[in-house]
């Protein structure tokens, strides 16, 4: 039985739990894991079945993503086949800085009323939560990568209005490629 360890947040332990341990039970059951909470210290073990190794992977990235900001419903999008979880921290993309400096930059991300946030979710496909030091994307590898983009560039200063035509291309480029792929051929069905 593969054992995977993950630590949280404090003021997240509870969400994780839910009400009446709902949200623990709903992740445990859907990935076939075991799931250890210790509520002092925000430390999750996590104990996937020996068949699927795979399925502890995917409880932890579900834990992990509610630790860093995602409602439980939002981080279940991660059961997903070809979903990942990928967590940037904004320190390291624009260097150590005092509290104010981190509240300004994340507050880029986030922009007014949430706009930008939403902004980024619409046009790459990704679900984004931006939670202390870090902002987290849930999608799909190429969900991701633009999404990624997008979050280094206005961490970096870039205007939003640059970023966002950047990804509205990259979204129809993507569309494009799609739509002018040649059909696969099915190798089931001989």
């Amino acid at each position: 039985m593969p054992v995977l360890y993950a630590r949280i947040p404090e003021d997240r332990v509870a969400v994780l739990i839910g009400a009446g341990g709902r949200t623990k039970r709903e992740v445990a059951t859907r990935t076939g894991s075991e799931l250890e909470v210790d509520a002092a210290d925000g430390e999750v073990r996590i104990a996937g079945p020996d068949t699927d190794p795979m399925a502890a992977v995917k409880a932890m990235d579900i834990v992990l993503a509610i630790g860093r900001g995602f409602s439980p419903e939002r981080a279940m999008r991660l059961l997903k086949e070809n979903t990942y979880l990928e967590i940037l921290d904004i320190k390291l993309a624009t260097g150590k800085r005092e509290k104010a400096a981190l509240r300004r930059i994340r507050s880029r991300v986030i922009g007014t009323g949430g706009r930008a946030r939403s902004r980024i979710e619409e046009l790459s496909g990704c679900s984004v939560s931006v939670y202390g030091s870090t902002v987290a994307l849930i999608g799909e590898e190429e969900q991701l990568e633009r999404a990624t983009r997008a979050v280094e560039l206005l961490l970096r200063g870039s205007e939003h209005s640059t970023v966002f035509h950047l990804l509205a291309r990259l979204r129809r480029d993507a569309a494009v490629a799609e739509a002018t792929a040649p059909p696969e051929l099915d190798t089931d069905s001989e």
